[in-house]
């Protein structure tokens, strides 16, 4: 049933989930709104989205939001200015990310270092998108930004990072204090459950090849089939000459020994476009982590469609949508796209209703809880896989 709620129309949230019968769940469940006392939640920022957001976590908390002033001079240079006590405290940092990212990016680093220097006990940030994460991997003459920005929140003084679906994992290595990466998969799975007229006629979809870990995960859990989509239009970035193939100078063939040759790896070439599995008849479910170009999930439907899915659902943790994607995704083939309110995305909704919203701030309120009270976090884990 989708709840309609003031400041996030439309946002679904899921049920609470049963008591287990094991003595440890029980006493989870008991004790999920206490929290003990020298607890500080901020918001960075003035989005309505992340206000809403944070008011949503300090409401399950039990908590008021703490005071705290930010905005940009005249110069465009920003400005933070806490306003109650944080010393001795565990203060959380809730950030999420709007169109001018790096804006902020140093919302969060000066919030941070003002924090620190008002002798916070610890600092921790609750990012659930975590910026930059596309950028976490060498392109040719590139940099890995992501490693760059970990470095500086620990510079900057964040003792605990709470995030949520990186879009690599590996991302946790670049920092040098705790990470917690949550999963988003329960909620996504219990849309489809709850939401999905006739799910269980469903396949789900990877398409590509790289997210088939992802859509086999779902499909186990739901006990479904998985097709992939194969040879899809090669990466925009792999395409650019960056003089890699640019032949050597002359004065450095002399030094070469004759008797030696390079040898040239063999340039990829996709094939034409294939789904691997049946979906003929089927309601397609796409799964990925991020949605934020549209044209590969539209390339993805079209596809399917062809192939004789009747109905197709786009799923994933992070709605950017970017640029036209909510116009596109109106005038496309799909169905419905289901995300987070990890990205505030309320405008896209307003161009394009078949945008939904599942919340998931019932697990980032848990997961304040538990840091804050020394509990353990694998709680949160039961059940999920490696690939989820």
């Amino acid at each position: 049933m989708l709840l309609l709620q003031e400041g996030f129309s439309s946002a679904w949230e899921p049920r609470e989930p049963l008591p287990e019968s094991q003595e440890g769940d029980i006493k989870a469940r008991r004790n999920m709104n206490t929290t003990k006392g020298g607890l500080v939640i901020f918001t960075a920022n003035s989005n309505p989205a992340c206000m809403e957001l944070g008011k949503r976590i300090a409401e399950r908390l039990g908590v008021e939001l703490g005071k705290v002033q930010v905005y940009q001079e005249a110069n465009r240079e920003t400005r933070v200015q806490i306003q109650e006590s944080v010393r001795g405290k565990d203060v959380f940092i809730i950030q999420t990310v709007s169109k001018d990212v790096n804006t902020i990016i140093m919302e969060l680093l000066i919030m941070v270092y003002a924090c620190r220097t008002s002798c916070a006990r610890s600092i921790i940030g609750v990012i659930p998108y975590f910026p930059y994460s596309k950028q976490c991997k060498m392109r040719k003459r590139g940099s890995i930004v992501s490693k760059l920005l970990a470095s500086m929140m620990c510079k900057a003084g964040l003792t605990h990072l709470i995030t949520m679906d990186l879009h690599q994992k590996e991302i946790q290595g670049f920092f040098n204090i705790p990470v917690d990466n949550l999963r988003a998969s329960p909620f996504l799975l219990q849309y489809i459950q709850e939401e999905i007229p006739d799910y269980r006629n469903a396949v789900i979809v990877a398409k590509s090849p790289a997210s088939a870990k992802r859509a086999q995960s779902f499909a186990e859990r739901l006990r479904l089939g998985i097709a992939v989509i194969h040879g899809e239009a090669q990466d925009a970035e792999s395409d650019l000459v960056d003089g890699r193939h640019s032949p050597p100078t002359v004065k450095n063939i002399g030094a070469i020994h004759p008797s030696l040759e390079i040898p040239l790896s063999i340039p990829k070439e996709k094939p034409p476009i294939t789904v691997v599995g049946d979906v003929g008849g089927r309601i397609a479910i796409i799964v990925d982590d991020i949605i934020d170009d549209v044209d590969s999930f539209l390339a993805a439907a079209e596809t399917l469609k062809e192939r004789g899915a009747y109905k197709i659902y786009v799923m994933a943790t992070h709605g950017i949508l970017s640029s036209d994607a909510p116009r596109l995704i109106e005038e496309s083939a799909i169905d419905e796209v289901v995300v987070t309110n990890t990205i505030p995305h309320e405008i896209q909704k307003l161009q394009c209703p078949k945008i939904k919203t599942v919340d998931i701030s019932m697990i980032l309120s848990e997961a304040i809880r538990r840091i804050h009270n020394g509990e353990s976090m694998s709680y949160l884990f039961r059940n999920i896989g490696v690939d989820d």
